[in-house]
């Protein structure tokens, strides 16, 4: 005969509520007072009612679905019914008061002297270099490395970044804080999640200047290690924001091997010397197509790269390298439209070998030292 089961508690209750993840926000539903209430009855079944912060959510199931699995592993229970309601206005508030942890409002964190984020800005001089690929790529092998990462989609007339990381549902709006979805464990926000069908943005200097601020201080991004930008191609309005709205923003260069090419991306390097940023260094890509016999043909050319990195690093007077080449590679570009990037389908692809590799030298690189305390007592002196 088995020993009786013993009753089921509010606290057992509320610590496998506490494992449940809003899949937006990324913290618990308990520390967002999502859960209005919970009780369990005799015979072990449990009735919850979750609060999603704005009707018709997009990750309604998906919290269903978590906060069935976790309550159903409770010793005692024997049945799960969860129910969805909605925040009030003033939940809604104090949820944004909480998350902002009191900044105000629209306020771009990384902008601030505290912020330990890596802002990497992904430039190229031309379009049609891969500049988009790269960037997802490298964000994905970051966060797959463990570190909190997002993405701004700031090429405003040829965005792309969404379809890359199979992103299909719109953010959610808390008020006036943008929760932007999350994919491969990347946050990424972009124009083209507004913007119906495939309609084109028709947008002067201003007006892209206001996107790209909403989208840096209006969405929640949370701690993040990374934060990466990819921006338009050329040295326009949208790189000259970055610089004005986030100073600390350091420079990726990506180019192709085609001397043409090349000469280009200097120039969008060169923009970083008028705005005092720093050119962290070169990605080449398209460098070769590796053939069955093990040979490889340069389509585009070679040397490229390393001519952009040699010419920024005589321009800034300080060593811009060459981070890494990457191999043409059908994966590539078969994982870009089907939204899985190649570093995580395909990890021992050559693409994904070099990407990876370059995504490490990144991710190795120290948090910013900008807030951060040194210990020192001034002398009084």
């Amino acid at each position: 005969m088995s020993a009786p089961t013993a009753p089921v508690t509010d606290d057992a209750l509320y610590e496998a509520l506490s494992t449940v993840i809003d899949p937006e926000i990324r913290k618990p539903v308990t520390e967002l007072g999502m859960v209005e209430s919970v009780s369990v009855d005799e015979a072990g079944h449990v009735a919850v009612t979750i609060l999603l912060t704005v009707s018709g959510c997009p990750m309604k199931d998906t919290l269903t679905k978590d906060t069935t699995v976790a309550l159903a592993k409770v010793p005692g229970v024997n049945g799960v019914k969860v129910t969805l309601g909605v925040m009030s206005d003033e939940q809604r508030t104090t949820l944004r008061q909480q998350l902002r942890g009191g900044a105000p409002e629209r306020e771009i964190p990384f902008a601030q002297p505290n912020s330990l984020t890596r802002v990497y800005a992904v430039a190229s001089g031309k379009g049609g270099v891969g500049k988009s690929s790269v960037t997802v790529n490298l964000a994905a092998a970051l966060a797959e490395s463990g570190l909190r990462v997002g993405v701004v989609d700031a090429d405003v007339y040829g965005f792309s970044v969404p379809r890359m990381l199979g992103v299909e549902h719109r953010p959610t709006q808390v008020d006036d804080m943008i929760l932007p979805p999350v994919s491969h464990d990347v946050k990424v926000i972009s124009i083209g999640m507004f913007v119906p069908g495939n309609q084109p943005v028709v947008w002067r200097g201003p007006m892209l200047h206001r996107a790209l601020q909403q989208f840096l201080g209006d969405v929640f991004w949370g701690d993040l290690d990374v934060l990466l930008l990819d921006l338009p191609p050329g040295t326009g309005d949208i790189a000259i924001s970055v610089a004005q709205l986030i100073p600390s923003a350091e420079i990726l260069v990506v180019t192709t091997p085609q001397q043409a090419a090349a000469e280009v991306a200097e120039r969008a390097g060169s923009i970083a010397i008028q705005t005092h940023q720093r050119i962290v260094g070169v990605i080449e890509n398209m460098s070769w197509l590796e053939l069955p016999d093990g040979t490889r043909q340069e389509i585009f050319g070679s040397g490229g790269g390393r001519a952009v990195a040699e010419s920024l690093t005589r321009s800034v007077g300080a060593e811009v390298p060459l981070l890494g080449q990457v191999p043409l590679d059908t994966n590539l570009r078969e994982c870009g439209d089907q939204g899985t990037p190649v570093v995580l389908r395909d990890p021992e692809s050559p693409a994904a070998v070099s990407l990876r590799a370059i995504a490490r030298g990144l991710g190795t690189r120290a948090r910013g030292l900008a807030g951060r305390s040194l210990g020192l007592t001034p002398s009084g002196r």
